[in-house]
């Protein structure tokens, strides 16, 4: 099984936060190798201006996508790296009590959130800078989760048990202090993400869910693309007469695989992914596709 073979898996049976940062990923390592080897050969281009988010808002208007655009792109391999840290500790935290479109609905629009708090800022400040980096929904699913069980319990290396409203408060309280810092978009991004992430936990828990704004847009997209690949109807006469025998052997076959499936998922949650053998994890890859 190769490396791409094996991201695939990891795609197919991972979770939304799984898939997150899979994306965050590869749309920083594709666009810099392929603009480090264009500037290699003499042309040099800042790939970033066209999915960045800009303080003027005049720059939606030629693109309009890096509202949201901006937060799955990153600066640099330590701004990713530590971004892509913390998304797998709040996400998973999330994921405790709430579900993958509900994380997923979070991240864009309190991407969307940040972003327009950021314009509408720097605008009024007259400070003109691009902002990219998945900061500000990061720190939207973490003071979701704080909101919602700010007493979850915690053991960090080195520290000891803590509470989650402790370690968020401390996020909080050091973007705060750095608002006059040379980043002071960046922390202003954050802080506007941690306030979305307050308000979706309230009003989810009145009974608003904000995320169905996004699924619906995307089961929309989904249909419309499905239904576009579907052929004619055509009338056909079938005989629905099956004989028992085979019938019974399609689901001995079924329930084999899907106890399989069910061992192989048990293990990798027991002791992770790597202590699956070669041929188990192309069972999987096989089934996934």
């Amino acid at each position: 099984m190769t490396i791409i073979d094996d991201l695939k898996l990891q795609y197919n049976i991972g979770g939304i936060v799984t898939k997150l940062i899979l994306w965050n990923v590869v749309l920083f390592v594709f666009p810099w190798l392929f603009f480090t080897l264009l500037s290699l050969l003499g042309f040099p281009i800042d790939s970033l201006q066209f999915v960045s988010l800009s303080s003027n808002p005049a720059h939606l208007l030629w693109k309009p996508w890096s509202l949201l655009s901006y937060a799955f792109f990153h600066s640099g391999i330590m701004h990713i790296v530590f971004n892509m840290i913390v998304l797998n500790f709040s996400g998973r935290l999330f994921m405790t009590y709430f579900t993958a479109k509900q994380l997923l609905g979070l991240y864009v629009l309190s991407a969307i959130f940040a972003g327009i708090c950021y314009m509408l800022v720097f605008y009024v400040l007259n400070i003109s800078a691009p902002i990219v980096g998945a900061s500000a929904a990061i720190m939207a699913i973490l003071v979701a989760t704080t909101t919602y069980h700010p007493l979850m319990d915690l053991r960090l290396l080195i520290i000891g048990n803590v509470k989650l409203w402790h370690v968020t408060s401390v996020i909080i309280f050091i973007d705060l202090m750095q608002l006059r810092s040379e980043n002071m978009g960046g922390h202003i991004s954050h802080l506007s993400g941690a306030l979305f992430g307050f308000i979706f936990i309230k009003l989810l828990q009145k009974g608003t869910d904000l995320s169905t704004v996004v699924s619906r847009i995307l089961e929309f997209f989904a249909n419309l693309f499905q239904n576009n690949k579907t052929t004619p109807f055509k009338k056909v006469h079938k005989n629905y007469t099956k004989p028992v025998e085979k019938s019974i052997s399609k689901i001995i076959t079924k329930d084999k695989s899907q106890q399989q499936i069910d061992e192989i998922l048990d293990k990798i949650s027991q002791s992770g992914y790597d202590s699956l053998s070669k041929e188990e994890k192309e069972f999987l890859f096989k089934v996934g596709k």
